[in-house]
């Protein structure tokens, strides 16, 4: 049941997205019981013991708080940690990657943003990855996506920079996406102080932060800048229809639900106008030129079809890409390594792609 509160909120934000109002279009489809899609395809085992565990912390739907109750909510960072508790296994980082606090410039101003290092790097200047997190530009922070740089790191032996871009409403589009061009640029220009090599850039990003990727790129084409050599975009944002087949299947979906992009969409955007605007609807934007993208999908996700729809539209521009989806896993898997297997399989993968588009 849609909260009251939010009700009128996520119908206007529907109703520049969707061809009918969002409570109508919600009460047609076939729902399921929470948590579960309406395919009555199950996570795999290790996927549902962390989703299990965000259950017994009493993790509240998304879209019936405010953003700042929100930000308070339980993480899937925090599932992972609940099951390595229970199963007597450390939760702390594991070693081979060192991380420092360090200031990047944005478009307003300085964003706080997390360095990651091999702890024993190889000879000579590394590839750098600059990567954006998720959190629907709403929320989460680096922090809460810690484990994703570092497995970077550990696949591909570049250094990682993770930015904390501005966040919604407080600032609203196209904030975020500006702030991640002027990350871009700032690390193009302090890369090599950095002990990095600003001609082997790759950005990087999960969900939101997979939109985020993929538009500074375009934005960098555009303005005549040096493209990355790559771009890795795990389960990214890459339209505005909320009523793809993947949303219809998964609108109940845990963690990430129709509902929640919904209030995502509503608390960032400024107009109906900026749905439609291509750097988030990434599939009506013009990709030509743009480099080796890797897409990075999970089974059980309202953002599948948005990565399929990517992978049409860059392959029909002339731009190589490389798709992978993997069965039984849900929204955020990526960075679980730690206790779900096909996260590990997901990491070596995207490691081995990036590594390919580095030369290495």
């Amino acid at each position: 049941m849609m909260h009251r509160r939010y009700a009128p909120a996520l119908l206007a934000a529907a109703a520049f997205i969707f061809a009918a109002p969002l409570a109508a279009q919600m009460g047609a489809m076939p729902q399921g019981q929470p948590g579960i899609p309406s395919s009555g395809v199950k996570p795999v085992a290790a996927n549902q013991a962390v989703l299990d565990a965000l259950k017994a912390m009493n993790m509240k739907p998304i879209h019936t708080l405010e953003p700042v109750e929100a930000r308070l909510q339980p993480t899937f960072a925090d599932g992972v940690k609940a099951v390595l508790t229970q199963q007597g296994k450390p939760t702390t980082p594991p070693p081979g990657v060192n991380a420092t606090d360090i200031t990047v410039r944005g478009a307003a101003g300085p964003l706080h943003a997390k360095l990651y290092k091999p702890a024993a790097p190889r000879a000579g200047r590394l590839p750098v990855i600059l990567y954006f997190h998720g959190g629907g530009w709403v929320i989460a922070s680096s922090a809460v996506y810690d484990s994703s740089p570092r497995a970077l790191v550990r696949e591909t032996g570049a250094i990682v920079i993770s930015v904390d871009y501005r966040l919604a409403p407080e600032t609203k589009f196209p904030g975020q996406h500006d702030d991640a061009y002027a990350a871009y640029q700032w690390a193009l220009a302090n890369a090599a102080s950095l002990g990095g090599d600003p001609a082997k850039m790759v950005l990087a990003g999960e969900s939101a932060g997979g939109n985020l990727a993929v538009a500074t790129a375009i934005a960098a084409r555009a303005a005549g800048k040096p493209l990355p050599v790559a771009i890795l975009a795990v389960y990214p944002v890459a339209g505005t229809d909320l009523n793809t087949p993947s949303y219809q299947e998964n609108a109940n979906a845990m963690p990430l639900s129709r509902a929640g992009i919904a209030w995502f969409v509503y608390h960032t955007t400024r107009s109906p106008a900026d749905a439609s605007d291509p750097r988030l609807n990434l599939v009506a934007a013009d990709l030509h030129g743009l480099p080796p993208v890797t897409i990075i999908a999970a089974q059980i996700d309202p953002l599948r079809s948005d990565g399929q729809m990517l992978e049409a539209k860059l392959r029909a521009a002339g731009v190589k890409v490389t798709r992978r989806e993997y069965p039984g896993t849900t929204h955020e898997f990526f960075g679980a390594d730690a206790v779900i297997p096909e996260a590990l399989a997901a990491q070596q993968f995207a490691g081995a792609q990036l590594r390919t588009a580095l030369g290495k």
